[in-house]
């Protein structure tokens, strides 16, 4: 019998893994399943540095769903460490990784090298990059591009399909088809769900046959507000620091919500509702992938694109023209010397590094500035201990109370609701077994009851679970 390992993602929201084992006739296969960084506090980074060991060398393929770095950001350090065979996604996500996976190893060098020189001050052993440059170079080479609804063959017999999960640009749905026990079973991963009220993605398809379903769990304890009242509320917030003269802060996921973000902002301006003059994209990375969702906007929804009325060109001057885009060092800095009145859309998304931080250290004391908060915040990150209320924070080595008011608005969320999940759920008609995962334990337990009570049974798998196919 063919088997499937939980190696990631199980109780927790990142870190992203799955082994498959394929029975075969002279020998088995190994397909894995995604290949994602773990994010949030010293236990995300010990688990991140522990190697892959014989299993490196020992896959046949991977396949990945979308290209978050909790889906993906391990790539570049699995063959770093001997993987040579291809990487299977779709064309959005080898184009998405070109720019991801390239900004977390230049920011992990520059992370690494000012841990080292306090380290050599102590007289502390000297830590190395988990990943370097080189390795990105070499991932990308071994990327392999598919299209939505086309099969694919892997090896062991096993055929892949993306269907588009309507989360980010590129992101799949991966149906596989195992051979098991003499028969052949459907795996469907559902990757992450978007949610059907974001604007420019697709809603997710629905899927109608499988005989094994791994269904992500991010928001299965709660549905998101109503899109009109989250952009009622997001304008509020914006008024209200107009009329404070202070900034407003968005910590920025690179990847969906800045363009997301944008979008709205670019609605509000040219209805006469944005009072700032001043909006600032302080993120290199999304910087350059609202370029590529500019390159791809035919992937993107049509009727969406008519609002801002770019489909034609993507001229982004013509749909928000106070837009600026900080790109080097020196540009960024200068934004801190404004005073107030200012958007500041900064990566990184859950406050953990990048240029939001150094903002923090301008605006966090000042009770006239805005932090709005328009994403998940994982356990142990900074943008977590915002969102719960901390009083005080420690921010690049200096403790800062928090003045500021922090609003977390959750519509804009790019994952399915809870019932947006069990809806997808239920989507298929012979009931398949329902594995739990890319969830933290109280929102997996909840959405379970929830699918029990809507006639679908789920199960929780804990890291290391084995099954058979």
């Amino acid at each position: 019998m063919s088997t499937l390992t939980f190696q990631g993602a199980v109780g927790e929201v990142t870190g992203s893994r799955y082994l498959i084992e394929v029975e075969g006739g002279e020998r088995s296969y190994r397909i894995l399943l995604e290949c994602g960084l773990h994010q949030g506090g010293k236990e995300a980074d010990t688990a991140n540095a522990a190697p892959f060991g014989a299993l490196a060398k020992r896959l046949d393929a991977v396949v990945i769903s979308h290209g978050h770095l909790d889906h993906a950001g391990l790539l570049p350090k699995l063959v770093r460490e001997g993987y040579g065979g291809l990487i299977h996604c779709t064309r959005g996500t080898r184009d998405l990784l070109d720019i991801m996976l390239e900004d977390a190893a230049f920011i992990m060098a520059k992370d690494v090298e000012w841990e080292n020189k306090r380290r050599k001050r102590n007289d502390r052993p000297l830590l190395e990059p988990l990943y370097e440059m080189k390795d990105v170079e070499r991932t990308l080479e071994l990327c392999k591009s598919h299209g939505y609804g086309q099969p694919v063959q892997l090896p062991g017999g096993v055929t892949l399909v993306f269907r588009d999960a309507g989360h980010i640009l590129g992101s799949g749905i991966v149906e596989l088809t195992v051979p098991s026990g003499g028969q052949m079973k459907r795996l469907v991963f559902s990757g992450d769900l978007g949610n059907a009220s974001s604007v420019l993605m697709k809603e997710p398809e629905k899927l109608y046959d499988a005989d094994l379903v791994l269904m992500e769990s991010t928001y299965g304890d709660r549905d998101h507000r109503p899109l009109d009242e989250t952009l009622e509320e997001f304008a509020q917030v914006l008024e209200e620091a107009h009329a404070s003269g202070g900034n407003v802060l968005i910590p920025a996921f690179a990847v969906g919500r800045t363009q997301e973000i944008l979008y709205h902002l670019s609605v509000l301006y040219h209805e006469g509702r944005l009072r700032q003059q001043m909006v600032f994209l302080d993120s290199p990375m999304a910087i350059k992938v609202t370029e590529l969702y500019h390159r791809a906007r035919k992937s993107l929804d049509a009727e969406d694109l008519k609002v801002l009325n770019i489909a034609a060109s993507g001229d982004t001057s013509r749909y928000l023209p106070i837009l600026r885009m900080t790109r080097s060092v020196e540009e960024s800095m200068a934004i801190n010397r404004i005073h107030g009145g200012a958007i500041i859309i900064a990566g990184a998304g859950m406050c953990t590094g990048g240029r939001i931080v150094h903002h923090f250290r301008y605006n966090l004391e000042k009770s006239n500035t805005r932090l709005v908060i328009v994403g998940f915040q994982a356990a142990g990150t900074l943008g977590r201990q915002l969102v719960d209320g901390a009083e005080r924070v420690r921010v690049l080595g200096q403790d800062l109370t928090v003045k500021a008011k922090v609003h977390t608005i959750g519509g804009f969320s790019a994952h399915a609701g809870q019932s947006q999940l069990i809806g997808w759920a239920g989507a298929f008609r012979e009931q398949p077994r329902f594995y739990l995962v890319h969830g933290e334990p109280e929102a997996q337990k909840t959405l379970k009851t929830a699918l029990a009570d809507s006639g679908i049974e789920a199960e929780i798998p804990a890291h290391g679970d084995q099954i058979q196919l």
